[in-house]
């Protein structure tokens, strides 16, 4: 499997006339982001938006709501997040898209916030690149997303590497070491355990080897 490859299976499922939503899984520091980024950057290449990155993390719940519910030191934890207002929002975009730029939330990194309001998609993106640890889940209003997924990918890497990358993001965003290192081994493993328990439901196991390398050559989508 080459990164070529991932483009082409990509680019087929965005047919004129259908908004195709492709979902990328995987566990925390898995190369998610990394790979739903390059996806689009490179389908779009220099033309008009004909692909569209949402991610998931604009859906965590604000640090104010997690202490209400006593669940801030398990922040990244699947009832962290607005998993229902998620998959409403992948509805819009699969029935309403077309028709009407449609806003998805972001979510701030140095902060540790979503940001509401942050991610345009506009009518012209054929293909919605979606993103997050929780996509293939079968329990409560996770369960909504998976039907609205024309496919999903998973992400995989060795557990070293997804380990050290965690670390240095959580380092990168104001974490000294050894809060890194605790977090890393504490709420982040039990999370990444989870995960691993939905690969099988992949539609596509994706090898970090896949997305690394540089694309053979550019492909360009036709455009309805």
């Amino acid at each position: 499997m080459a990164f070529n490859d991932l483009l082409e299976r990509a680019a087929s499922l965005g047919r004129p006339g259908h908004r195709a939503i492709l979902g990328i899984a995987g566990s925390p520091g898995a190369g998610k982001t990394t790979l739903a980024e390059r996806l689009v950057r490179e389908l779009n290449g220099d033309g008009p938006p004909w692909a569209a990155h949402v991610p998931m993390d604009g859906f965590h719940l604000a640090d104010a709501e997690l202490d209400r519910l006593g669940r801030r030191d398990r922040k990244g934890a699947p009832d962290t997040f607005d998993a229902a207002g998620y998959a409403a929002l992948l509805r819009r975009l699969r029935e309403e898209g077309d028709r009407e730029t449609v806003y998805a939330p972001g979510f701030e990194r140095v902060l540790e916030q979503p940001l509401a309001g942050a991610v345009p998609v506009p009518p012209s993106a054929r293909l919605v690149v979606t993103e997050g640890n929780y996509l293939l889940l079968r329990t409560g209003a996770w369960a909504r997303v998976g039907p609205l997924l024309d496919e999903v990918w998973f992400c995989e890497v060795a557990e070293t590497e997804r380990v050290r990358r965690l670390v240095a993001r959580h380092e990168e965003f104001g974490k000294d070491r050894a809060a890194a290192v605790a977090w890393v081994a504490g709420p982040d493993r039990r999370n990444a355990e989870l995960v691993a328990t939905t690969r099988d439901r992949a539609d596509l196991v994706v090898p970090a080897a896949a997305w690394s390398a540089p694309a053979a050559r550019p492909l360009a989508p036709d455009t309805p």
